[in-house]
C-alpha cells in the first residue's frame, strides 16, 4: 500500500467520526491519503482532525488560491489512484447523479478519471426513497463502486438500513480492489450476464428481473486478476465502460451462439445470465390486437448454454447460477449434477434481502464434495470473493 494514493471526499453526516478511522487505516498501510471536506462536514469534525492524521492540509475550497492556476480539483483528481466518498449524503449522491459541480467535492466527481467509490450514510427513510434510488442507479451507469450501507440503530434512534459501512469494511473492498493478485492471469473466461428477451411481438416480449448487476462485477473482478474476458450480455441499463471485451445479445438463441463463437478456447466459463427457460413459438410481424379475453401463447424450449457448454468435450471449468425461492439446497445441488458442471452459485430470490433488482447478494456456493457461504454483501464485493473461490477450484481440478 506504500505507494497507493488515497483521496478521501467527507461530507456532512454523523458519521464522519468513521472516516477518521477510515483515515487511520489507510495511513497506517502506508498510504499517502489527501482529504477533501465540504462546509457541512466540517459542522460535524474540525478539518484539523483530519490534517493531524493525514499529515496533509485538508482541501475545502473549489478555487484554490494556494494552487497553481488556482485549479487545485484538477490536479488532485490527477494525483489520486482511487476517489472515496465516506459518508456521502443523499444531498452528494443527487448532485454527482445530475451533474452539479458548485463545490470542490461535485467538481472532483466530474473531473475525476479514476475509480469512485461511494460509502453512502442516511436516515432509512431517505435511503429507501425512490429519489435517493433513482440517483443510485444513475451513478451506476456512471461505473461508481458502492459500499452499501449497513442496517442497525441510527443517530436518530430509528433503526433501518442507513449507516455508513464500518471503516474495516470500506478499508479492506478497496485495497482488494487495488491489490488483487494475478491469479487467472492470462486465462481466459466467457461470463454470460442480465436477462434475455423474447419478443411476443413487435412490440411485446417475454423476459425477467435480472439487472445484470452480478454478471458485470464478475467480468470487473476477473479482468482486475489478469484474466481474458468476454461479457456477453442480455438486456440491462449498466455502464459498459472499461470492459475489454463486450458482445450485445437480446435472445436466447442469439446468447447461445455468442457463446458457441467465442468459446474454443475458453478456461472459465461463468453462466451468470438470466436465460429465458421458454420462447414463442411464433412471433408475427404485427402487433397483437387485443380483440378476445383470453389469448394462448405456445411456447418452445430454449436451448440451455450452460448445459450445452458442460457438455463439449473441452477442459474448461464451468459454473452456473441457481436463483431459488425454495429448497436452495436441494435444487442447486440437482442442477450441479444434472448439467455435469464444476460449480454453482445459489442465491434465494424474492426476500427482503438480496436477488434481483438489489445491490447487495449471499451466496450459497456448491461443488462436488465442496460448499461455502457467502454472506449477505455488496455484490461488487461478493463478485471478487466468487472469483477468489473459482480460481481456488480451477487449481485443484487442473
Amino acid at each position: 500500500m506504500s505507494q497507493r494514493r488515497i483521496l478521501l471526499a467527507v461530507t456532512g453526516g454523523i458519521a464522519v467520526y468513521k472516516s477518521l478511522e477510515l483515515t487511520r487505516l489507510f495511513k497506517k498501510q502506508g498510504a499517502d491519503i489527501r482529504i477533501i471536506m465540504t462546509k457541512s462536514a466540517m459542522a460535524f469534525v474540525q478539518p484539523l482532525s483530519f490534517q493531524a492524521l493525514s499529515g496533509h492540509a485538508v482541501h475545502f475550497e473549489l478555487l484554490d488560491t494556494e494552487a497553481e492556476n488556482a485549479m487545485g480539483h484538477i490536479a488532485l483528481t490527477r494525483w489520486a489512484d482511487v476517489l472515496i466518498i465516506a459518508p456521502a449524503t443523499a444531498n452528494t449522491l443527487a448532485k454527482c447523479a445530475h451533474g452539479l459541480a458548485d463545490d470542490l467535492l461535485s467538481t472532483l466527481y466530474l473531473a475525476a478519471t479514476c475509480p469512485i467509490y461511494i460509502a453512502p450514510a442516511m436516515n432509512h427513510v431517505m435511503w429507501h426513497h425512490p429519489a435517493t434510488q433513482t440517483n443510485l442507479k444513475i451513478l451506476q451507469t456512471h461505473g461508481v463502486h458502492f459500499i452499501a450501507p449497513e442496517s442497525g440503530e441510527q443517530a436518530c434512534g430509528e433503526m433501518g438500513i442507513g449507516r455508513m459501512a464500518e471503516p474495516n469494511t470500506i478499508y479492506q473492498r478497496v485495497i482488494a480492489d487495488l491489490t488483487m493478485l494475478p491469479i487467472l492471469k492470462n486465462l481466459n473466461v466467457i461470463i454470460t450476464a442480465g436477462a434475455t428477451r423474447e419478443p411476443l411481438d413487435p412490440v411485446r416480449y417475454l423476459t425477467n428481473r435480472s439487472s445484470g448487476k452480478m454478471g458485470y462485477a464478475l467480468a470487473a473482478a476477473a479482468q482486475k486478476t489478469g484474466a481474458n474476458v468476454t461479457l456477453i450480455s442480455g438486456v440491462t441499463q449498466l455502464s459498459t465502460s472499461g470492459l475489454h471485451n463486450f458482445v450485445q445479445v437480446e435472445t436466447a438463441e442469439e446468447m447461445h451462439a455468442a457463446v458457441f463463437e467465442h468459446i474454443e478456447n475458453c478456461d472459465i466459463f461463468i453462466g451468470a445470465a438470466a436465460v429465458a427457460d421458454y420462447r414463442p413459438i411464433e412471433s408475427p410481424n404485427e402487433k397483437i390486437k387485443k380483440n378476445a379475453d383470453q389469448l394462448m401463447l405456445v411456447l418452445q424450449k430454449n436451448p440451455d448454454i450452460l448445459a450445452d457448454v458442460a457438455a463439449l468435450n473441452l477442459p474448461l471449468f464451468t459454473v452456473g447460477f441457481a436463483a431459488e425461492t425454495h429448497n436452495l439446497e436441494h435444487y442447486a445441488l440437482e442442477k450441479l449434477t444434472r448439467k455435469k458442471l464444476n460449480m454453482i452459485a445459489a442465491n434465494w430470490v424474492g426476500r427482503e434481502e438480496g436477488g434481483f433488482e438489489r445491490d447487495e447478494n449471499a451466496l450459497e456456493v456448491f461443488w462436488h464434495n465442496g460448499q461455502k457461504t457467502l454472506a449477505m454483501t455488496e455484490k461488487t464485493e461478493l463478485a471478487h470473493q466468487l472469483i477468489e473461490l473459482i480460481a481456488e477450484q480451477f487449481y485443484a481440478k487442473k
